[in-house]
Formats: C-alpha cells, sequence, structure tokens
C-alpha cells in the first residue's frame, strides 16, 4: 500500500493546499493530512479546529485521512507507515527550502521520498500566512480558502 503524508500547519488551510491534495490522491492509496502542532509557533486556529476544518473540506475523499502529529514529521511518517512526503511549490524559494527539508529527511529516513508538486500559477500568491492577516484585518477570504472552511472562520 503506498502511503503519503501531506504535513502541513494549515493554518488554516487554502484552495492551494486543497489543489495540491487533489493532484497527488490518484498516486497514492491513502494520504494522511498530517497537521503538525508546535508549541513554540503561535497559531490562528486551533489544533482541534484546524482538524474540524480538514476534515469536513475532505469528506468524500475516501482514500484521504486526517491526523494530527507533534514531533519530528520522519518520526510520524514511521508512526503510520508512510514511505511518501506530499509538498507543494508555489516559487524558487518553497523549493530551495523544501529541497533543504527533503535531503534532511531523506538523511534521517532513507526510505521515506519526498514529492514535490508545483503550484498552478494561479495559486503561486496564496499562503496561510496571507489568509491570516486577511482574516485578522476582516477582510474577505472566500477567494483563498475553500468554501466548505468559510463557516469556521
Amino acid at each position: 500500500m503506498k502511503i503519503a503524508l501531506f504535513p502541513g500547519s494549515f493554518d488554516p488551510i487554502t484552495i492551494a493546499h486543497v489543489n495540491i491534495l487533489q493532484r497527488a490522491t490518484p498516486l497514492f492509496d491513502k494520504i494522511i493530512v498530517g497537521i503538525g502542532l508546535n508549541s513554540s509557533k503561535q497559531n490562528f486556529l486551533s489544533a482541534e479546529q484546524r482538524e474540524l476544518i480538514l476534515n469536513t473540506v475532505f469528506t468524500g475523499y475516501k482514500n484521504i485521512e486526517v491526523q494530527t502529529y507533534e514531533g519530528l514529521t520522519v518520526d510520524f511518517c514511521r508512526k503510520i507507515n508512510a514511505t511518501y512526503m506530499v509538498r507543494g511549490i508555489r516559487s524558487a524559494a518553497d523549493f530551495e527550502y523544501e529541497r533543504a527539508i527533503a535531503q534532511i529527511n531523506q538523511t534521517m529516513m532513507p526510505e521515506v521520498e519526498t514529492i514535490l508538486l508545483l503550484s498552478k500559477p494561479e495559486y503561486s500568491a496564496i499562503s496561510s500566512t496571507i489568509v491570516r492577516d486577511i482574516l485578522r484585518n476582516h477582510g474577505d477570504v472566500s477567494p483563498f480558502v475553500p468554501a466548505e472552511a468559510l463557516k469556521f472562520l
């Protein structure tokens, strides 16, 4: 069984995340959307809110599960028996960051391959950071987040 982890903070999930996941879905038997919890990070949404939103967004996707995790992502891969990690790339800066992380992960857990999917051009400017700023300033985020997530934001 080909199991992939799609890790992130998803604080909040964006349409760019959804697009990457939709495009990755046919490649794997199961994809676990892993909500990474970092106690030193100031989150906009609680872990419970993010998990609820993701479960709502991906209702109907038979091979997608949502889980939270703490600690090293490679340790979570071991726990869920994932041999692939899926990451989205929006820009050259994203590529450099993701390349470095993938190489470190490869050293720590050689059996995990990182699959980098390029963002569609129309999604390349969308990030959770920008969406959080819009939310904090009471702006309209509907063009940037999945419709299913709006009722929670």
